[in-house]
């Protein structure tokens, strides 16, 4: 089955699993998604998550969720640049996201990596999502 939207899939897969409490799910496996869980991951919002082949050419990416004391870790997770408009942003207009809080998760010429990582290596890309 073909997407057209990728990310926006698995950031909707995210929020359903934790809108119905579940520890894991999961998704369609490509670079792009397990970049963007790596960020996750990183930074804190989910436990883990692994590839794993379902037959040959197939792959799911199994993610575990994170919650503290009941309520997830994940307050709010959305897609910014979608297909029909993209958004780019140098790295000195990007915003932090609640006042520092959240992070965006951005699509640079050096990786996906979240904005403190692009402000760090001072290079802008496509703004991905926004995680709180």
């Amino acid at each position: 089955m073909s997407l057209s939207d990728p990310v926006g899939d698995l950031l909707t897969r995210i929020r359903n699993a934790q809108s119905a409490r579940q520890t894991k799910l999961v998704s369609p496996a490509s670079r792009l998604r397990a970049d963007l869980l790596e960020v996750l991951k990183r930074e804190g919002y989910i436990r883990g998550w692994r590839i794993e082949d379902v037959r040959p050419g197939i792959k799911n990416l199994h993610i575990e969720l994170k919650y503290s004391e009941g309520e997830p870790a994940i307050k709010e997770i959305s897609r910014v640049s979608k297909p029909g408009r993209r958004v780019y942003s140098k790295i000195k207009e990007l915003p932090k996201e609640y006042n520092g809080l959240g992070i965006s998760i951005l699509s640079t010429p050096r990786g996906v990596m979240s904005d403190n990582e692009a402000r760090a290596a001072n290079v802008g890309g496509e703004v991905l999502c926004r995680v709180f």
